[in-house]
């Protein structure tokens, strides 16, 4: 029996969900979903292995137009999506028209992989505006296939998933098989503290933070984590922290409940705040923190 394998990039405006997607695709909850746009900033990758088949997803951050250095790292990530693709998934909304970034739109409609083109929440709409949206896509990106789905109602993204089977090309399996994804535990403690702190704060909060967990130990019963939470202002650590440490204990409770269901097991985590001025632009930072490649 042949063997397939490849790599399905999904790209698009912030907060259309791709992470939603991926999420749905790879069934588990590997990619920040929230209201919020711009929650995912790396390129994730989420592995789904068949008996016959490897699908390599790779959820990727919104395209947005760069306003200082962290997001011009972000668009890089997306850049990288279009060079190792067998499969590109341009994921829109109802209503949506446009992409953030011309050169990126371009890049779509002249692609020689395979474009899929998912018109999300169509639960949103009726009959007549996604006719409409259909045609409007279809002219628009004359190349791709399109489909209307619901990642969040699952619905028509079965019918998705089967149709990348049957494009990825002939090929031996990329990672081990019982691989989920290629990053570590580190990261997904960091992005689970991160998707609580945009849940629970507002203004300039969530995009002024960075997770790096300094200590992960992990025996038979329980997982020991020790985490910083990087804020750029004075102002914004006593906001994280909250009155009399409240708001950081609410987070912190929150993200050990969604990480002991994660690696299924007892969680014992402690979080700490440090000012770490203007780091969003400073590139010795970033590359610590997985930006700049």
């Amino acid at each position: 029996m042949s063997h397939k394998a490849g790599f399905v990039n999904i790209i698009g405006n912030p907060n259309v969900g791709k992470s939603t997607l991926m999420n749905a695709f790879v069934g588990e909850r590997l990619s920040i979903i929230t209201s919020k746009a711009q929650t995912t900033r790396h390129r994730i990758l989420g592995i789904v292995n068949g008996e016959d088949f490897q699908m390599i997803l790779s959820d990727t951050p919104g395209i947005i137009k760069p306003a200082y250095e962290m997001q011009e790292s972000m668009m890089n990530f997306v850049k990288s999506a279009f060079e190792d693709a067998d499969v590109l998934i341009y994921m829109v909304e109802i209503g949506e028209q446009e992409l953030k970034d011309e050169a990126f739109f371009n890049k779509i409609i002249h692609s020689k992989i395979p474009v899929l083109l998912l018109l999300n929440k169509i639960d949103n709409s009726n009959q007549e505006q996604l006719e409409q949206q259909v045609a409007f896509w279809t002219e628009k990106v004359p190349n791709a296939e399109i489909y209307p789905i619901s990642a969040l109602q699952n619905f028509n993204v079965p019918e998705v998933f089967q149709r990348i089977i049957t494009l990825l090309p002939e090929s031996p399996a990329y990672y081990p098989k019982d691989q989920l994804t290629d990053k570590p535990e580190r990261f997904f403690v960091n992005e689970t503290i991160r998707e609580k702190i945009l849940l629970n704060y507002s203004k300039e909060i969530p995009y002024a933070v960075e997770i790096v967990t300094e200590e992960f130990f992990e025996d038979d019963n329980i997982i020991r984590i020790r985490s910083l939470i990087m804020v750029e202002r004075e102002t914004q650590k006593g906001i994280v922290i909250g009155h009399k440490g409240a708001a950081l204990k609410k987070v912190g409770t929150e993200a050990r409940e969604d990480l002991e269901k994660f690696f299924g097991k007892q969680i014992h985590i402690e979080l700490y705040v440090k000012v770490n001025k203007n780091w969003r632009s400073n590139a010795n930072m970033l590359k610590r923190f997985g930006y700049n490649q």
